[in-house]
């Protein structure tokens, strides 16, 4: 039995490291499967969750650390291992299959205990193991903190070097929720409807955040303190309660009239959450992914000056996505953007979009920085358009026949002669 007195101390290390081990893949796997909504709960939470969600806001050093951390543990395991067979070796009878067996056994230990074990069961316990790890992944990546900059570098070097042109894929394309789609119904109606859902979906990367907000005249804001007699009893164009800094200027919290269940006593601009702020030039795509990162209902739009000029919900979007037709012609007015009047005449609005007018004209428009027809308008005019006032730009030809602000707008608009139009297009 002295053979096993002389591998027991290495046995016992080989346990440790196994346990190292399997909270470096538990820890990566629980806090990285979690969802915005459970980092948000997490940071209001206790002291250890608070740890897990400031741990998750450096998520590319954290990443580093306990891969650093975990090949380190991993190689010192083998080392170890190898000693003990090695011992065992010498010690049994030539021929033995003792050392092999002790060589499998480790690699099957390290697979069962310290990955598969330790990742299925953090990711089981989701945001409840995250307080539970974040401690030893915070001490690990201190200790490791001062040698980021050099393995970073050593990362992007041997990238460069090897791999001088690689090109990461493509996350997901449309051609491919097509397959999909295709691949799961029988129903043509159905896919149709899908594929449409889809198209519109992939088209929110190319739509800016100006084309489809709601105008600064458009929605209705209360600057604090604000009480329940300041909405006299009525629910806000927008659904929410948009609630102003103390001057009275930007837009900066906001309470969903809708799913308020009871009133709070007392001023209600305390139960305001905030918001998410994004320039004029962003897409709907990147307002929907801040919204869903965040938990946030409202996107305000900002200038380049730093000025709110629009505000965008969570509700916007999922219009321009499942309406059929959407405009915002017809949330904000409740009116068709465009509406025929007779052979190449039509009557708009000024917040119809030109990318809509191109489409639904089927005629190409010349290059401009403005969005709507009332920026074209206010660009060919060089002022606000009033009632009366016409206007050519490319093929078109404006007479404004309404203004009762940029937002009340009413436009006729004809096609030039000799210009063809979508009717006489073969």
């Amino acid at each position: 039995m002295e053979w096993w007195f002389e591998v027991l101390p290495w046995l016992v290390a080989m346990l440790i490291l196994i346990v190292m081990s399997g909270v470096f893949s538990g820890g990566e796997a629980c806090l990285f499967s979690l969802r915005p909504a459970d980092r948000a709960s997490l940071a209001a939470g206790n002291r250890a969750q608070r740890l897990a969600a400031r741990l998750l806001n450096e998520s590319d050093r954290l990443l580093s650390a306990v891969l650093f951390w975990n090949l380190m543990i991993n190689m010192t395991y083998f080392a170890v291992a190898s000693i003990v067979s090695f011992r065992l070796d010498r010690i049994s009878v030539a021929g033995s299959i003792w050392p092999f067996a002790f060589a499998a056994a480790s690699l099957l230990m390290l697979i069962l205990f310290s990955e598969m074990l330790p990742k299925t069961l953090a990711v089981l316990s989701g945001r409840s193991a995250a307080g539970f790890f974040a401690p030893p992944l915070a001490l690990a990546l201190r200790l490791v903190r001062p040698i980021l900059p050099v393995l970073q570098a050593i990362n992007l070097f041997s990238r460069r070097l090897i791999w001088p042109r690689f090109q990461p894929e493509p996350y997901l394309e449309i051609a491919d929720l097509g397959r999909a789609i295709d691949a799961s119904t029988s129903d043509a109606e159905l896919v149709e409807q899908e594929q449409m859902v889809l198209n519109r979906i992939v088209a929110l990367s190319s739509i800016r955040v100006d084309e489809w907000m709601r105008p600064r005249t458009r929605f209705v804001s209360f600057r604090p303190p604000v009480n329940w007699k300041d909405l006299e009893g009525r629910m806000t164009p927008s659904g929410y309660l948009l609630v102003t800094d103390p001057e009275g200027g930007d837009v900066c919290g906001t309470i969903d009239l809708m799913e308020l269940y009871e009133m709070p006593a007392g001023n209600i601009d305390r139960e305001a959450a905030p918001i998410v702020y994004l320039p004029w030039c962003a897409t709907l795509a990147d307002a929907f992914q801040q919204l869903y990162q965040l938990d946030r209902d409202v996107v305000a739009i900002v200038n380049e000056f730093g000025d709110t000029i629009g505000i965008l919900t969570y509700e916007d979007i999922l219009d321009a996505v499942f309406t059929d037709k959407p405009s915002r012609s017809a949330r904000l007015m409740n009116r068709q953007p465009i509406e025929s009047l007779g052979e190449s005449v039509w009557q708009v609005t000024g917040v119809t979009a030109l990318r809509q007018l191109a489409s639904e004209l089927d005629l190409p428009l010349p290059p401009t920085r403005s969005t709507t027809v009332a920026g074209v308008l206010q660009e060919t005019l060089q002022r606000l358009p009033v009632e009366g006032d016409v206007a050519e730009w490319g093929p078109l030809a404006f007479r404004v026949v309404q203004s009762a602000g940029h937002n009340r707008l009413l436009v006729e608009l004809k096609v030039k002669p000799g210009e063809p139009d979508r009717e006489s297009t073969p």
